[in-house]
């Protein structure tokens, strides 16, 4: 207990003098510090002091290599760069200040990002609501047997007393991205070199209940960071800087990839057990939420209507643990006077390396694989593009002290109109299926794709 106070202690210290996500938003989009590179100004090195940390990232008791005493030197205060030490710290670091790397073009990491930056879950999750309570009686058995698994992966979790203690979390993770491969009707082309075209990054990310979360996600020398003050969600990307999103408050899906299993419980507790599924070796029952009509409805705008979303969650027979997550939304984009055409996102995520922070399994690595297929207008005119991510998680840490509701305020540049999640979608080539979007809530999008080969020439090997 001593030395998880001694790292609280020091974290503290460092939020009250403005390290935590408030800082980042304080500023205007051009700016330079940011949550993750706040983290890492830890204090002076203290040979008899210790942390509790993942236990991804070293032993228990084992010190924390010294960065940088005091102000930020890319921040408003000043600082002496020299003292930057080396280690995760200062690798973070460079991931935000590091320009785009020469293999990648600008429409590609623009895709990359939007898609898979920042995805929210299907539905609103309050973090505070109980779980359902086991039924038999008068409970059809899909429901009942997905309640029962619900409550076995709670306990593989850490149990439910220990997950309604956490009032906030803190987690740091490495990430790779790349766009691996872009079919059309009569060609598929795919990538040789993967490992020098995939590009390496980082993220950050807070948590508070009830409903609040912020996340930021630099690669390739682009940033994105979003949040959400418990009443809206809030994005802010290079290209359409500030916006609200569409439809009701929802969680960050990266937080259901085995960081916040509480969340992850929630959101499917109103799912039905449809059946079972060797995953990787490992035999799994499968859980299937459907997104109502009303949230799709409200998430919808303009000519971008979503039609479904839904997830699926494969639980582990073996460990009780989420193992695998699948979700597809189907998005049907009416252009003026043209054909409707059909943009399905489908993103996969495989979950492993499950480890206890103070108690509470996390899940430490991963990777997603992302298909955007586009369909309509006429016959054997689809494209099909997918892309992919791996991340390991670096650092956990719970009940942070001296985050507050403040850390989650929107930005002041947030723009009063909301963006549909179609915006994210690449334009055709040749204008046939630009987005009819209301122009004054929507920047244009680059146009990202075409059938040339060196527009999409990735693949990388997870």
């Amino acid at each position: 207990m001593e030395k998880k106070q001694s790292f609280f202690s020091a974290l503290k210290d460092e939020v009250v003098r403005g390290l935590s996500p408030s800082r980042s938003r304080s500023a205007s989009p051009a700016r330079t510090a940011s949550p993750i590179s706040g983290l890492l100004r830890r204090k002076k090195h203290n040979p008899d002091t210790s942390v509790a940390r993942s236990v991804s990232l070293r032993p228990l008791g084992e010190t924390l290599t010294p960065l940088i005493e005091g102000p930020d030197p890319d921040g408003t205060e000043n600082g002496d760069p020299k003292r930057i030490g080396s280690g995760l710290g200062h690798w973070m670091k460079g991931q935000l200040s590091r320009a785009p790397s020469v293999s990648y073009k600008r429409s590609d990491l623009r895709l990359l990002l939007g898609v898979m930056g920042a995805p929210l879950a299907p539905v609103h999750v309050c973090a505070t609501d109980p779980l359902p309570h086991l039924s038999i009686k008068d409970t059809p058995i899909e429901t009942s047997s997905a309640q029962y698994i619900l409550q076995q992966y709670t306990a593989a979790s850490g149990g439910l007393k220990l997950q309604n203690s956490i009032r906030n979390a803190y987690a740091m993770g490495k990430v790779r991205m790349v766009a691996s491969e872009f079919e059309t009707a009569t060609k598929v082309v795919k990538n040789r070199n993967a490992s020098r075209c995939a590009e390496s990054g980082g993220f950050v990310l807070w948590q508070m209940n009830p409903d609040m979360w912020y996340v930021e996600l630099a690669v390739g020398g682009s940033k994105v960071h979003a949040g959400c003050n418990g009443k809206l969600v809030w994005r802010h990307t290079p290209w359409l800087g500030a916006h609200t999103a569409k439809g009701p408050v929802r969680p960050l899906r990266r937080a259901l990839q085995g960081i916040d299993p509480r969340t992850t419980a929630g959101m499917f507790a109103d799912a039905r057990c449809i059946g079972e599924k060797n995953i990787n070796g490992e035999d799994c029952f499968i859980l299937k939420l459907c997104t109502d009509p009303e949230t799709l409805k409200a998430r919808s705008e303009g000519p971008a209507e979503i039609i479904r979303h839904v997830l699926f969650g494969y639980f582990s027979q073996k460990t009780g643990l989420l193992v695998h997550i699948e979700d597809s939304h189907l998005t049907r984009i009416q252009s003026n006077g043209g054909d409707a055409v059909y943009w399905e996102t489908t993103i996969n995520s495989f979950l492993s390396d499950y480890k206890p922070v103070e108690g509470i399994m996390i899940a430490h690595s991963g990777h997603s694989v992302v298909t955007l297929f586009r369909f309509g207008e006429m016959a054997m005119s689809h494209t099909k593009t997918k892309m992919e991510e791996a991340w390991t998680i670096e650092e956990v840490a719970f009940n942070v002290p001296g985050l507050s509701v403040d850390c989650f305020i929107p930005p002041a540049d947030l723009r009063t109109g909301s963006v549909s999640e179609a915006c994210e979608l690449p334009q055709d080539e040749r204008g046939k299926n630009s987005l009819a979007v209301h122009r004054a809530k929507v920047v244009a999008l680059e146009k990202s794709h075409n059938c040339s080969i060196d527009n999409m020439i990735w693949k990388m090997e997870i």
